[in-house]
């Protein structure tokens, strides 16, 4: 199968999506940690076709299917005897890469990432097989400098990194306001500023920057430092939903061990009926997690708000993908891409129909 690669003007499309900063505390980088989860194991547990399954996500919150399901059993639970080795990651490419080297098995990762992954490999090493999450990006500014829309124009904006994500979405608004920015050097009637989020609330309090179009909690955070929310992205989508986080795993893997994919979405499809039917316990848990991976929780002022905007579901609300994809062609950070085959749904399907719950679409990209 042959796939277009991203042009050159971009190194790597979307190196980092959904990559929302947790703390300020908290780095990044193209390393992966063990997350030092120890899964408790019944003694007369079975196992399934694999002794351990190596699965691998980022320590923030659009990842909460994941944080949750390892910190409350959800997902161990599911897999019997075979056991979990959790990994964390920092970026994108950096899961992409353990994906690749058989480092990790399965992985929550968000759109860009898997499509960039997805393109560069000819379309050989990764399928989508289920949803996660679903909004939890803003638009925040400084209410002294920006009172409404058409006062973005002539400001700087921040987004976390070139072609990334919220990067793609704010470059595509900006076009649809009739406005003009140059997608590489980000310069135009609105001056895009690719900024790590990490330093994103410093640049915000220095005046480097009039606003950004962030992930949450970064989004909260910068609320909490006194900046306004402009535009909620979730409101650019019909029914308000959009991709931010998907379930991703090694081809060769799932023709192997069906069952332990299988298993796997099973815990994640519990521990999302689990966070929808328990928000405030499953929002403690996740920050449980965070503090456990962090060393810091977040504060309650960044937490409460962000755990609101993000929805957590099964749907990978592929037609979304495909959307977020032609954005980025459109921007001229992308070649037109061939998905047809990053999805194979018919795992999740097959449990979803088990639970009594609606099957879901792959909008045509999916297997033949």
């Amino acid at each position: 199968m042959s796939a277009a690669r991203p042009l050159s003007t971009l190194r790597t499309f979307a190196v980092i999506a959904a990559l929302p900063l947790l703390l300020t505390a908290c780095g990044y980088g193209a390393e992966s940690t063990d997350d030092g989860k120890q899964a408790k194991v019944a003694a007369d547990a079975k196992k399934l076709s694999v002794d351990e399954v190596k699965i691998g996500y980022f320590p923030n919150l659009t990842h909460a299917t994941a944080l949750v399901g390892v910190q409350e059993g959800l997902l161990q639970k599911e897999l019997g005897g075979t056991t979990i080795k959790a990994s964390t990651f920092n970026a994108g490419p950096s899961e992409i890469e353990a994906l690749n080297s058989e480092s990790i098995d399965i992985g929550w990762i968000g759109p860009s990432p898997a499509i960039n992954g997805y393109t560069k490999a000819d379309g050989t090493n990764l399928r989508i097989i289920s949803g996660s999450a679903s909004g939890g990006v803003k638009l925040v500014v400084d209410p002294e400098k920006i009172k409404s829309l058409k006062d973005v124009k002539g400001k700087k904006i921040a987004t976390p990194q070139l072609g990334n994500t919220q990067d793609v979405a704010l470059l595509n608004w900006i076009s649809e306001q009739g406005w003009k920015v140059d997608a590489e050097s980000g310069k135009g009637d609105v001056s895009v500023v690719r900024t790590d989020n990490k330093i994103t609330p410093d640049a915000y309090k220095s005046g480097s920057i009039d606003g950004a179009w962030v992930p949450e909690p970064t989004a909260s955070k910068l609320v909490s430092e006194g900046a306004k929310v402009l535009l909620d992205e979730a409101d650019l989508w019909p029914g308000k939903k959009f991709v931010i986080t998907n379930i991703i795993v090694r081809q060769d893997f799932l023709k192997k061990h069906p069952d332990v994919v299988e298993a796997v979405l099973r815990g994640s499809v519990k521990t999302n009926e689990w966070i929808n039917a328990n928000p405030d316990r499953a929002k403690a848990s996740a920050n449980k997690a965070l503090e456990q991976l962090s060393g810091k929780a977040l504060p309650a002022d960044v937490i409460d708000p962000a755990w609101k905007s993000i929805t957590f579901l099964d749907d990978p609300l592929a037609a979304t993908l495909d959307t977020e994809a032609k954005h980025a062609v459109q921007a001229g950070l992308l070649e037109k891409p061939d998905l047809k085959g990053i999805y194979d749904l018919a795992p999740l399907n097959k449990v979803l129909k088990a639970e009594g719950k609606d099957e879901v679409d792959d909008a045509g990209l999916g297997v033949k």
